[in-house]
């Protein structure tokens, strides 16, 4: 099932599969790629946050191989590779503690 999904970009990206998540979340992904790349002034990418955001999503989601995804949508696998550690780093530091959130399930 092909599936195109209009970013917030306005180019409309297409994926290989059905993509159960919220617009909320691709959001929100691409919202902290956004704050991160203007922290570190970063002044291009290859493709905008919003089809990074959800280039990284849909591969994190299905497990596809990196070279897949990375070659349909006209990237290198090492630079989706990155992409994908980059995001991940991202989401990590929004987590909480381990022992934070144990400490307030006790409570």
């Amino acid at each position: 099932m092909t599936t195109t999904i209009l970013p917030a970009e306005g180019t409309p990206l297409a994926c290989q599969c059905a993509l159960p998540l919220s617009r909320q979340a691709l959001t929100f992904v691409a919202d902290l790629l956004r704050a991160r790349l203007k922290k570190i002034s970063s002044r291009w990418r290859k493709l905008p946050p919003g089809k990074i955001a959800l280039i990284v999503l849909a591969t994190l989601r299905h497990d596809h191989r990196s070279a897949d995804m990375a070659g349909g949508n006209s990237v290198s696998a090492s630079t989706l590779h990155r992409w994908t550690w980059e995001i991940i780093r991202l989401l990590a530091a929004r987590a909480p503690r381990l022992d934070r959130a144990l400490a307030k399930i006790k409570n």
